[in-house]
């Protein structure tokens, strides 16, 4: 990739976009404040040079992204904001107000593909640094952090044996007849009225006729793999073709309801997991397991995010506790002196365990040390706003990159959004002085 073109030279007739808004609106501060060539360099390691389309600035990236998800828009709602709103192109680098878009929407996709969950947590370090530098964070804020893990669900219906295998027999029959491969019988007709008969008599509680209509899904499901693997047998390009699709039918036709190990629980996303957590509403969900760390403490701006990452194969709490610090220190640049956790990581794999405090724990427990722990649920609020307002409650990207990918920005889009509020109070406080300031002047 060779270096983005530089077209200011069309803007020469055109207002710049500093003459037409607001520059004390907090998105034009914000952009003010923000180390834009700190991201550049860290995005730009991803690109080498050479022929080909000049790739997007950088800017412009980073500045889609978190705007994406500090607003908890979707790629297609983005990109048509973006075209009405002249703050979000002053805030991605835009001179002059733009009336088309000058990237493609699947363009968001590639790059988040091409950046990883590694180049994306610079979104992460330049929100603190922007909360640190603007006084919303402060460094004692970093030395004393509460962790914990939460999961962050997969765009999937909530699995069923009978829902799997009928859309194990849909999927095979649509490739089947895309490919050209003639079947003695697709059994879709048959399999939707098993799997809506399944549905209804598991409602109804009668398993003994819901458990008949499933065995009928499985067999027919045997049918169609059998005859599928004879008509491909003989040529190689349809037997890599059909290969994976097969497989996790296989896999679907066999796995039973309380069987140990893997499981497959989606057929386009076989990454899901099943993590139960004990909530009442929802005993089981289905995607992967992300920690999430903040300041025990109160910053001034607000609880920030310090540290946040998909952990996939459902690991213990107490497991994660080392690699999740570790990370975070290189992170913040700060070491951390004591860490709070709930009970839930019991055994944990820290080295420094006189740093670790555990819920619940009445040894070594001073008065400060108690009035701290009793802040460790402040964590629990800081997922429940990830979760609803950047984009944390349901992952619509793509495979476990797409797992980690979303749980690094939707974290770095609630620190951006503290500091958008953070800026709002400024901004209300110079305000009221200036204000109070005229009125004690004509007093005088």
């Amino acid at each position: 990739m060779s270096k983005p073109r530089d077209e200011r030279h069309k803007d020469l007739f055109r207002p710049s976009l500093d003459e037409i808004i607001d520059l004390d609106h907090p998105l034009a501060r914000l952009a003010r404040e923000i180390d834009w060539g700190f991201l550049d360099g860290r995005f730009r390691s991803v690109c080498r040079a050479g022929p080909g389309q000049p790739p997007l600035a950088t800017r412009l990236v980073a500045g889609l992204l978190i705007l994406k998800h500090v607003h908890d828009l979707s790629d297609e709602a983005l990109c048509a904001r973006w075209v009405e709103n002249p703050y979000y192109q002053y805030f991605c680098g835009e001179e002059s107000f733009q009336h088309r878009l000058p990237f493609d929407r699947s363009s968001l996709t590639r790059w988040r593909q091409r950046l990883g969950d590694e180049q994306l947590a610079a979104l992460i370090q330049e929100s603190l640094s922007v909360a640190h530098k603007t006084g919303a964070l402060s460094s004692k804020d970093l030395e004393r952090v509460a962790v914990d893990t939460t999961v962050q669900p997969k765009n999937v219906s909530f699995p069923t044996d009978a829902k799997l295998t009928h859309k194990a027999i849909v999927l095979l029959g649509r490739l089947a007849k895309r490919q050209g491969v003639p079947l003695r019988q697709s059994y879709v007709r048959v399999a939707k009225r098993a799997a809506l008969m399944a549905g209804r008599y598991a409602h109804a509680k009668q398993f003994k006729r819901h458990n008949r209509e499933l065995r009928f899904l499985r067999t027919r499901l045997g049918r169609l793999v059998r005859d599928i693997r004879r008509k491909t047998a003989a040529d190689e390009a349809l037997r890599e073709t059909f290969a994976i699709p097969l497989t996790r039918a296989d896999q679907v036709r066999r796995q039973r309801q309380r069987q140990r190990g893997w499981k497959l629980y989606s057929l386009h996303a076989p990454e899901v997991e099943c993590i139960g957590k004990g909530k009442a509403r929802s005993p089981y969900e289905f995607g992967c397991k992300v920690s999430i760390a903040t300041p025990v403490t109160q910053p001034k701006g607000g609880q920030f995010v310090l540290h946040a990452k998909a952990l996939h194969g459902n690991p213990y709490d107490g497991h994660t506790l080392k690699p999740v610090i570790t990370e975070m220190q290189k992170l913040t640049g700060v070491e951390v002196r004591r860490i709070h956790v709930d009970k839930g990581y019991r055994g944990h794999n820290y080295p420094n365990k006189f740093r670790v405090w555990i819920s619940g724990q009445v040894r070594r427990v001073t008065k400060t040390i108690r009035r701290e722990m009793k802040r460790r649920a402040a964590v629990e609020p800081v997922i429940g706003h990830v979760k609803a307002g950047h984009r944390m409650e349901r992952n619509y990207l793509k495979g476990r990159d797409g797992d980690r990918a979303n749980a690094v920005l939707a974290a770095a889009g609630y620190n951006f959004s503290l500091l958008v509020r953070w800026f709002e109070a400024l901004l209300r406080a110079l305000i009221k002085a200036l204000l109070k300031t005229s009125i004690a002047t004509q007093t005088a």
